[in-house]
């Protein structure tokens, strides 16, 4: 598996606080199946200074480090990026790097608050080239005013990263009925760990990746852990890719054929 979100690199943000736990958490990714992790620091101006440069210098010692302990585990480059001003000329800079150097950009939105022209900045970094990987927005605040803007973006384009352990219920019950919501109806392009902490927030991706298959079956749930990652290490346009299941078969989601009606019948009323 691959792990395209995780805050790895230690003392650089608000994930690993030291070698010692970033040490600790590749050797949990590693037992739980995963051979790639892309590095992502938050890019957030004011809060996270982090670049391209500091972030490319710092996977390298990381990785120097792993390859030394024997750690089995490949890292890439990323950021988990705040949507700011002036991010497109930053990224054409290199300054804000996107994920193993391709075209697929992961974009975080505000967690309490609708960004105003969220849709309008998405389509334009799809109109520079860029395929926006919105991430977990299960875990967003506003989510149940705006679900059908998620879906708007998916249908034209942007993927959505859901969090593993928001659908494993990690989170609580809220994010969990997201979670199940953007995963059951298709519009989940791939699950990551988001992880921070080995205990708090572990890089465990292997639970999400079976509790996706009970939903959307064993393919879907493989393509959203392997098939599609690799694509996007390998920068692969997405058209190459297979589609998020809701655009492959829109049918039967629209016909209620899929996993989603009975999430429905049990969530109702319990978020």
């Amino acid at each position: 598996m691959l792990d395209l979100h995780c805050h790895l690199l230690p003392a650089i943000d608000d994930g690993a606080a030291d070698l010692d736990m970033a040490l600790e958490m590749a050797r949990m990714a590693v037992a739980d199946g995963i051979g790639t992790v892309a590095c992502t620091p938050h890019i957030y101006p004011g809060l996270y200074e982090n670049a391209g440069e500091g972030i490319r210098a710092a996977i390298a010692a990381l990785q120097a480090r792993l390859d030394e302990a024997g750690i089995a585990l490949r890292l890439v480059e990323g950021a988990d990026v705040h949507l700011v001003p002036g991010l497109l000329p930053a990224i054409r800079a290199g300054t804000v790097p996107t994920l193993a150097g391709s075209r697929y950009l992961l974009l975080e939105p505000p967690h309490h608050v609708a960004p105003p022209g969220f849709e309008d900045a998405v389509f334009g970094f799809m109109a520079a080239g860029l395929v926006p990987v919105i991430t977990h927005p299960e875990r967003l605040s506003w989510v149940e005013d705006h679900y059908a803007t998620f879906l708007r973006l998916s249908r034209r384009g942007a993927w959505m990263q859901v969090t593993a352990g928001a659908l494993t219920g990690r989170f609580g019950r809220r994010p969990q009925y997201w979670a199940q919501r953007f995963v059951g109806e298709g519009h989940c392009m791939l699950l990551a760990t988001d992880a921070h902490h080995p205990r708090r927030r572990p890089p465990l991706l292997a639970e999400a990746r079976e509790a996706a298959a009970r939903l959307v079956g064993a393919e879907e749930a493989a393509l959203m852990v392997a098939g599609r990652p690799q694509g996007i290490v390998g920068d692969r346009p997405p058209g190459e890719l297979p589609e998020a299941l809701a655009l492959r078969d829109a049918t039967a989601v629209a016909s209620g054929e899929g996993a989603w009606p009975r999430l429905r019948r049990l969530f109702s009323g319990r978020r």
